[in-house]
């Protein structure tokens, strides 16, 4: 290695390169993409001054974000915004809840009114269709009278419906169920989005071991370039060696930045969902080297927060229709006023005696009669039955369409369930073989790359033991994913999101 010091900076950047990017995989695609204006060869120097470059880039970028799979779930349930309206609709439910429950109390209304006018009184009928009338209690004179005086009334006014034939309670009853509908709806959001981050937490570990190990057959392919290029310098290779080296390293290169593409991508989604500025995320990787003990759920399918939901909706419309057909009945109501009456004008006011009233103020508007009226009352609109028959048809029809949903999403999930199982079982099998594998393309590509190098085999022969072998590395990395991404299937069908996080802690 000593008589190749251009060898020697190459193999301590590829290694440097490396680390970086596990370390710090935004800062290293930042300066990657600036290769190519780098300097094939590089004095010690300019290596110390590229190192130098590294590290201030490194310093330059947020540190990333260490996150286990609980933790990436709580976040995002606490942050999520759609979780947060889903919540506030749910209380705005609540307050109607009550304020549905307070329709049982009376009604208490107390007025007082304090006038100023005349009291002309007139013989014939009137009726205030539309517009305001004015009572004004005076006896009938021969000519119009402009004498006014103060005037108040005092009332305390209580009606209360003590029976309304089921009406009040079919209306408390449809509260009751859109508060239902509206909580069981936040739990199903939540179960969802649990689902959404859980799966989007799998595919970034894939995204990043992906862009791990292209950066290996990059590497490896970079160390291969240099070999192939020494050999042909001197001579012991054709030149187009060469040129396949360089293809293939190029090619690594390419599918290396498609990889940290896909990555960035898989980041952004996961950074969405924990509702978080999108940036580097340090995952456990227990979970590419292990699978889940258990596949078993013991949650029946009616109890999947989906399906409590559909359920709601059915239940909803259900006391939507019965609150339609009881409002068309009647309602039997006690009612009790009090009043008093204040007025400027005498008893003995009259014709014979137009001066007997005063203009005083405080005359006007103490109360001088009292009055009282208690009694019961039943009202029934003979025309509802006709406006709410329509009513009660739409609300039958809609309980009907939720019903149907309710079928569908039922049938879907029994067939997520199926397929999980089938997924799960075909994911095992991949796990027990790709060491198998792994084991064969490893012991082939350091036999083709031996066999290359004293020259018993081709460089396209090592090129596809290369490719064998990266295509084995990403095999190995999805077989375990697989598996947690099939118990999620589950857990999301059966509604036992239990049976997955319990065994991702």
């Amino acid at each position: 290695m000593s008589s190749h010091p251009q060898m020697e900076i190459d193999c301590s950047l590829l290694f440097l390169c490396s680390l970086m990017h596990l370390c710090f995989p935004k800062a290293y695609l930042r300066i990657s993409m600036n290769v190519g204006k780098i300097p094939r060869r590089l004095s010690m120097r300019g290596l110390t001054a590229l190192i130098s470059l590294l590290l201030l880039s490194i310093t330059s970028i947020a540190q990333p974000l260490s996150l286990s799979l609980p933790e990436a779930i709580d976040l995002g349930v606490e942050n999520y915004q759609l979780i947060e309206a889903k919540r506030n609709y749910l209380n705005a439910s609540q307050a109607l809840q009550k304020n549905a429950r307070a329709e049982y109390l009376p009604n208490v209304i107390a007025s007082v009114q304090q006038n100023y006018g005349t009291i002309n009184g007139m013989y014939g009928p009137l009726a205030a269709v539309g517009v305001l009338g004015v009572a004004s209690a005076g006896p009938s004179t021969s000519a119009e009278s402009w004498n006014a005086a103060f005037g108040a009334l005092y009332i305390l006014n209580t009606n209360w419906e003590v029976f309304s034939f089921g009406r009040v309670k079919s209306r408390i009853q449809l509260a009751d169920a859109q508060a239902h509908q509206d909580s069981v709806d936040l739990e199903q959001e939540k179960f969802i989005h649990k689902v959404k981050v859980a799966g989007a937490y799998l595919n970034l570990l894939v995204a990043q071991r992906f862009v791990r190990t292209a950066l290996v057959n990059l590497t490896r392919s970079q160390t291969i370039q240099q070999q192939v290029r020494a050999k042909v310098l001197s001579g012991l290779n054709a030149g187009v060696d060469s040129s396949l080296a360089n293809s293939e390293a190029s090619r690594a290169k390419l599918e290396w930045i498609a990889m940290v593409n896909n990555e960035q991508q898989n980041s952004n989604i996961l950074a969405q969902l924990l509702n978080t500025t999108s940036q580097s995320f340090v995952l456990d990787t227990t979970f590419l080297e292990k699978v889940p003990s258990s596949f078993q759920t013991s949650i029946e399918l009616a109890q999947n927060p989906q399906v409590r939901f559909y359920q709601a909706r059915i239940d909803q419309a259900k006391s939507a229709e019965r609150a339609a057909q009881r409002s068309i009945m009647p309602g039997l109501n006690l009612f009790g006023i009090y009043q008093a009456r204040g007025s400027g004008f005498d008893y003995n006011y009259s014709p014979e005696y137009p001066e007997r009233y005063s203009q005083s103020y405080s005359d006007g508007v103490t109360p001088s009669r009292y009055n009282y009226v208690a009694g019961v009352s039943i009202a029934w609109n003979l025309i509802s039955p006709l406006r709410v028959r329509q009513q009660v048809h739409a609300q039958r029809y809609i309980a009907d369409a939720f019903r149907n949903e309710y079928e569908q999403i039922n049938q879907e999930l029994q067939n997520q369930l199926i397929l999980s199982d089938q997924r799960i079982q075909t994911s095992l099998q991949s796990v027990q073989e790709v060491p198998l594998q792994y084991r064969a393309a490893s012991d082939a590509y350091v036999q083709k790359s031996a066999l290359y190098k004293n020259g018993l085999t081709t460089m396209v022969d090592l090129q596809l033991a290369l490719y064998a072998l990266n295509r084995s590395e990403l095999d190995k990395s999805v077989a375990y994913i697989n598996v947690w991404q099939a118990l999620l299937l589950k857990a999301a069908a059966s509604g036992d999101f239990e049976l997955f996080i319990n065994q991702a802690r």
